[in-house]
């Protein structure tokens, strides 16, 4: 059984930055409430706090590959809130160096059209599904 939907708004735009290792330094205040966190409970914690159960690893890992070879992300991406709801967006992600001199990651993410909500959700089921069986 999912939990409840959160739709973004069309004004929403959520940010968030990272480390390099994904540890969240930053959260605005849309990212905040959509995600259901305040600043204080997100930051020094892993990204993936919000990661969805449904999203397969295949898709972080394209994310990963990407951004560490300095180049800019883009992608859909179900999250999931802290009452176990979740949320969709699509999410565009870069390298930038922080004012210690050090890589960060910046997160920027807005509403998803349902179109692109029911294509991806069936990409995601059956990459899923493969990951699974190749277990």
């Amino acid at each position: 059984m999912q939990g409840k939907e959160t739709v973004l708004d069309d004004y929403s735009f959520l940010v968030s930055q990272t480390d390099k290792k994904g540890v969240i330094t930053f959260a605005n205040d849309d990212f905040c409430k959509i995600a259901e966190y305040t600043a204080e409970e997100l930051t020094g914690k892993p990204h993936n706090i919000i990661r969805h159960p449904d999203m397969p690893k295949i898709a972080f890992k394209g994310l990963w590959d990407t951004i560490e070879k300095d180049e800019i992300w883009t992608g859909y991406v179900k999250n999931q809130t802290k009452s176990k709801g979740f949320y969709w967006v699509y999410a565009t992600v870069y390298p930038l160096i922080d004012r210690n001199g050090d890589i960060a990651y910046m997160s920027c993410r807005r509403k998803a059209h349902r179109d692109e909500i029911e294509s991806y959700g069936l990409l995601y089921e059956k990459l899923l599904k493969d990951e699974r069986t190749n277990v």
